[in-house]
């Protein structure tokens, strides 16, 4: 396969993979997966690799269509801007169907031709697993001593890995045993495995695995350690009636989607009622940088949204210049690019205040940790029908428990509970929204 690889870049120009430009304050990144393998075809601008930065995940693109030649950084590692990743062969060389060139194909060595008898269950996958290089020690160290072949074992860790734990189940299950061949996958053949005895009672360490945290999540790790402790944060709790504006979008549900083509949520109306108190309450939407306090006379809101990889949190710009319906459009897309891994980190920069939404997971009530530098962070959380005194009587209500953390050095008690209580008038009265009351 290597003399198909050399012979495949002698025969064909080479374009080089490098790592892009990852955005402000972004140096580093980190081999998430890669997409191909030396030998497959790749066309132009299609995506064949993934990187992690501290911030977002991106794709990097092939340069031009061709084969891939080689990869020089593995899964895992962490590259700088500008890294050769890998290369790719183009020109004549390269062929249509993405096969290495008919030279490559006759320069590798013929298969060895199969054993007449059949193959232990152990043995009778392929002998090498994709996962190969990411193998821990431990489960090295007992392939060895077994011959037992980690490629044939379907792996319970994160990407289908074999863990230390899978090696031991397979032992215990009686699958391994003297008899069994060293397997294939060592480069030699490792000692005489030794007859196995019954296994000793699994340990917690056999029943655990070490996973590093990705630059994503080590970011939100101390970006929101660095929040506790940094501001004075303070929490403060309400709770708002969310009949009317639940009776509000039943209403008009139907028809605000055939005409602005995107579906009416509450986050346009929690949006606009924060904007709302926002105006009222500048300190909210202010910042401290050293012994000055910056405020803000502009609306940049941020949306937390909750994806596999981590937190993120885009944000609407200039929300009070924008219309319900253009709001719910751009939170919308945002929900989408996030779920693909699609968010830039222009549309991650910049906010003056955070919404977050546990209600969507069933989050009756939680203290939300400020997103510095901002001074303020609403949390929503679930609609949940309670028992309430309205004009004497006991109704049932459709209630939701807000809770607003602020930085206590800038805003203080009176502001923050002023503020709640301008986000609970509008969001029970929102036609003090159109009259700007």
């Amino acid at each position: 396969m290597r003399l198909g690889m050399r012979l495949l870049k002698d025969l064909c120009m080479t374009t080089e993979i490098v790592v892009p430009t990852l955005g402000e304050s972004v140096t580093e990144a980190t081999i998430g997966r890669w997409f191909k393998k030396p030998g497959d075809a790749v066309k132009a601008d299609e995506a064949v690799a993934e990187l992690e930065t501290d911030k977002v995940t991106l794709e990097v693109n092939a340069p031009a269509a061709g084969v891939i030649a080689e990869i020089l950084v593995k899964e895992g590692e962490t590259v700088g801007v500008g890294a050769l990743l890998g290369t790719i062969a183009e020109g004549a060389g390269a062929a249509a169907n993405g096969g290495a060139p008919k030279s490559a194909e006759k320069s590798a060595p013929a298969p060895v031709a199969a054993q007449a008898t059949t193959p232990s269950p152990v043995q009778a996958a392929s002998p090498r697993s994709p996962n190969v290089d990411v193998l821990a020690p431990s489960v090295r160290r007992i392939a060895e001593e077994t011959g037992i072949n980690p490629a044939t074992i379907s792996g319970t860790g994160k990407d289908g890995r074999v863990t230390k734990g899978d090696m031991l189940s397979v032992i215990e299950g009686g699958a391994a045993s003297a008899s069994v061949a060293p397997s294939s996958f060592f480069e030699k053949a490792p000692p005489p495995a030794p007859a196995v005895r019954p296994a000793a009672p699994r340990t917690i360490e056999a029943r655990e695995e070490r996973v590093r945290m990705t630059k994503l999540r080590q970011t939100i790790a101390r970006r929101l350690k660095e929040a506790q402790n940094n501001a004075a944060m303070l929490t403060t709790f309400n709770e708002v009636d969310m009949s009317t504006i639940m009776d509000l979008r039943n209403r008009y549900k139907t028809i605000f989607e055939k005409k602005h083509g995107t579906k009416l949520g509450f986050m346009g109306f929690f949006v606009k009622a924060v904007l709302h108190a926002l105006h009222d309450v500048p300190s909210v939407n202010a910042e401290i940088d050293g012994d000055d306090i910056i405020y803000k006379n502009f609306y940049h809101i941020g949306i937390a949204v909750g994806t596999d990889r981590g937190l993120v949190v885009p944000v609407v710009r200039d929300a009070d210049h924008k219309s319900v319906a253009e709001i719910e459009k751009e939170i919308a897309g945002f929900g989408v690019k996030a779920r693909d891994g699609k968010l830039s980190l222009e549309e991650m920069q910049g906010g003056t205040f955070t919404i977050s939404n546990g209600g969507v997971y069933g989050s009756l009530m939680s203290t939300p940790i400020l997103n510095a530098p901002q001074s303020g962070i609403l949390g929503m959380h679930k609609i949940q029908e309670r028992p309430v005194v309205v004009n004497g009587k006991i109704e049932i209500r459709p209630m939701m428990y807000l809770a607003l953390s602020y930085d206590h050095r800038l805003v203080d008690g009176k502001d923050a509970v002023t503020f709640l209580v301008h986000v609970k008038d509008a969001l029970e009265d929102p036609q003090r929204l159109i009259l700007d009351l």
